[in-house]
């Protein structure tokens, strides 16, 4: 990397990798796996939007800023559980203060039958061969910056399975709360003040690793939330396999704060005749990254996808998602709305690739979007390729405006022009978590839906 190329970013998360790596982990495959991933990361930078992968999402504000390694009074900073409390989710439970692990606020005592469940940390101490796969990843494509980054420093984070045949009543609930440090800066700081952010800029990376056994079932809940205003910048990378006949029902709730940077890939595996449904709700932050890669690997295996997401102000959020079916008779039916209001920025990149071979699949995507301002962006691009025989396929993607004939009636009714637009807006993201089982969660999200339509 040239002089040009070592921007405040670069150079504040190396002196954050000096601080965490020595004298390293002493697990030799994961300190080489570590440099081998910093080392990628130093060399390529962050990617620009000639990178296409990125072509829509711009960081050469964020490779201006400078983030101290971490929070070295998480462990104790105060934090009320009512922030991320949910209706419908009492279950097990694990909670991440800035990136690290509090026992005090997690509930992992009497775990139900079949379930393992504890930080990657204290899973670090036992035998990590079985987590030697993943974690010894090398990150290879060109947008690949922020996994290679979360490969390098990454300290903690979930490591979770399900035995075989289990099926864990209770949702499982993981929670990363990006609370503010002392002498917090503003949500919304002045260009100026890119450059040199206050000390309470925070980097923090969480690994996750998810494993569900044969015929295991589970409900997953994930949550971002805030505990006060802060500029943090966090980065997740989550693996998650479910082996033949499993089931997975995950609820991804991201509420962060307003000015936060949060940036997650997910890859999931599913194995023959494996289900997974997954529901994603985007409220929060000011630069969001959604990576998704799924790989329908099994025969009959079937993954569905709901995701909103609402934006309002100067927020930026982009979703990259990736279905790849390989096996025969395969299923995936995803369903996406995107909201933008004022000059908030929205992206959503829907990808389906049949592989040679994967016959008899059936693959759809919808991603519809309502623009409330005439300041407001969404980009949408749904791709699909197909290389196999006898395949059902369908994508399609629209960006619009409400419909004035709806908002007529409902005007002449006697609704209040803002209220009516609320209920039009509402029923179009709402419908996204109709098929949602767990009514108290399902009333939740659409309550937090509700608290970020625009007002005006």
């Amino acid at each position: 990397m040239s002089e040009a190329q070592r921007t405040p970013f670069v150079e504040s998360l190396l002196e954050a990798a000096a601080q965490v790596q020595l004298p390293g982990s002493g697990i030799g495959w994961l300190d080489a796996a570590r440099r081998e991933n910093l080392d990628a990361f130093v060399t390529a930078g962050l990617p620009d939007t000639r990178v296409e992968a990125w072509k829509y999402t711009a960081l050469r504000a964020l490779g201006q800023r400078r983030f101290a390694p971490g929070d070295e009074q998480a462990a104790t900073r105060a934090v009320d559980a009512a922030t991320f409390t949910l209706p419908g989710v009492d279950g097990p439970a694990l909670v991440f203060v800035n990136g690290v692990f509090r026992a005090d606020l997690s509930r992992v005592d009497a775990l139900p039958a079949g379930l393992s469940l504890q930080p990657l940390s204290q899973a670090l101490k036992g035998d990590t061969e079985p987590l030697r796969f993943a974690l010894s990843r090398h990150y290879r494509e060109g947008g690949d910056a922020f996994a290679r980054l979360n490969a390098a420093l990454s300290g903690d984070g979930v490591v979770l399975r399900v035995a075989p045949n289990a099926r864990v009543a209770q949702p499982v609930h993981l929670v990363f709360v990006g609370a503010a440090a002392e002498g917090a800066a503003p949500a919304h700081p002045a260009p100026a003040a890119l450059a040199h952010p206050c000390a309470s800029d925070l980097a923090w990376h969480v690994r996750h690793i998810v494993e569900l056994g044969e015929g295991a079932e589970l409900s997953l809940v994930e949550h971002h939330v805030a505990s006060g205003e802060q500029q943090h910048l966090g980065t997740q990378v989550t693996d998650i396999v479910l082996r033949k006949g499993a089931r997975l029902r995950q609820v991804t709730l991201q509420n962060a704060s307003a000015g936060s940077t949060l940036v997650r890939h997910d890859s999931v595996q599913l194995d023959e005749d494996a289900q997974a449904t997954l529901y994603v709700l985007e409220l929060g932050g000011a630069l969001v990254r959604h990576d998704l890669h799924a790989t329908l690997a099994g025969d009959r295996s079937r993954l569905e996808t709901r995701g909103v997401f609402v934006l309002n102000g100067r927020q930026h959020v982009d979703t990259q998602m990736a279905i790849r079916h390989q096996a025969l008779n395969t299923a995936s039916d995803s369903v996406w709305r995107g909201v933008a209001d004022q000059r908030s920025r929205g992206v959503f990149r829907g990808a389906i690739v049949v592989a040679e071979g994967a016959d008899g699949s059936d693959a759809s995507l919808s991603s519809k979007n309502l623009l409330l301002s005439g300041q407001a962006e969404i980009d949408t691009k749904p791709e699909l390729e197909i290389y196999a025989d006898e395949v059902k396929a369908a994508h399609g993607a629209t960006v619009g405006q409400l419909d004035e004939r709806s908002l007529f009636y409902l005007r002449s009714r006697g609704i209040p022009l803002v209220e009516a637009r609320a209920m039009l807006t509402a029923a179009f993201c709402r419908a996204v978590f109709a098929s949602l089982d767990n009514d108290a969660l399902r009333e939740h999200l659409d309550h937090q839906l509700m608290a970020h339509l625009p007002s005006a």
